[in-house]
């Protein structure tokens, strides 16, 4: 099976750098992974740089400032140089006469977007309004839509959940799956499996929503580390899907991010 990692960080200044990745990648048997510019980061100088210094191990998703009106050619510069993808919350507009101007360059341009941002935020009606209007653009949620937070009440949780439900009826919406750590209670002291049972059914759910055609297992490195770590990130989230056909498992754990963000 190949197995691509859809979310981690990299950087010279924040973080870890990309060794210290490739470190973990080579020893828990992933392949390739999606290098995710941080959040307020618009210098992609060394993401893009990992491309060349490890051809075919890497994508590279940018951030660009879209309050600047340099924003769409700055784009379009990065994706010639390589990027698969721009990281872009619900709420980015463009400044000037199109605010969806970043958006339908994004699918102009043939690169998907990474999407952070709140489960308000993926509720509004205003976001899977534009996502309908764009049915060739993929976006990826990330972290489960904001869906796994543990600070919500029942009510609340609900409401999360209803907004992933809204978006799983949009064919061009992906979601990442994170390791257990981001919504799973920690035991303690921790044992073989460090998390409460039973754990939170957050994977099944989005997988009856989505289908494995549109999930991709994220790890969130470097900030994984602090929860349960990269290994177990990657064995305990297979663990949940070993009941799931083979070729689901390939699809969720390689092959959807690899389609979605081409490795360069």
């Amino acid at each position: 099976m190949v197995v691509i990692d859809s979310h981690c960080h990299v950087s010279d200044v924040w973080y870890e750098p990309v060794e210290t990745l490739l470190f973990q990648m080579d020893r828990n048997g992933v392949d390739g992974a999606v290098l995710i510019q941080i959040l307020g980061q618009f210098d992609n100088g060394y993401q893009q740089d990992c491309l060349r210094r490890y051809p075919g191990r890497f994508a590279s998703v940018v951030m660009v400032n879209v309050a600047e009106p340099t924003a769409i050619g700055e784009l379009r510069r990065l994706a010639e140089d390589g990027a698969s993808g721009v990281r872009l919350r619900p709420t980015a507009r463009s400044v000037g006469d199109d605010p969806m101007a970043i958006w339908r360059t994004a699918a102009d341009l043939g690169l998907s977007v990474s999407c952070p941002g709140s489960s308000a935020d993926f509720a509004s009606p205003e976001f899977v309004e534009m996502l309908a209007s764009l049915p060739e653009l993929c976006v990826v949620v990330e972290h489960l839509g904001s869906a796994s937070r543990p600070d919500a009440d029942a009510a609340q949780a609900e409401q999360r959940r209803a907004a992933l439900r809204n978006l799983a009826s949009l064919p061009n919406v992906y979601v990442k799956l994170p390791g257990l750590g981001e919504f799973a209670q920690r035991a303690s002291p921790p044992d073989a499996f460090p998390f409460v049972r039973p754990i939170p059914d957050y994977l099944d759910f989005v997988y009856d929503l989505f289908g494995p055609e549109r999930l991709m297992w994220g790890s969130d490195f470097p900030p994984v580390a602090a929860r349960e770590g990269y290994a177990r990130a990657l064995s305990l989230c297979r663990s949940v899907f070993m009941s799931r056909p083979e070729a689901a498992r390939e699809l969720i754990f390689g092959e959807v991010a690899a389609r979605v963000f081409p490795l360069r």
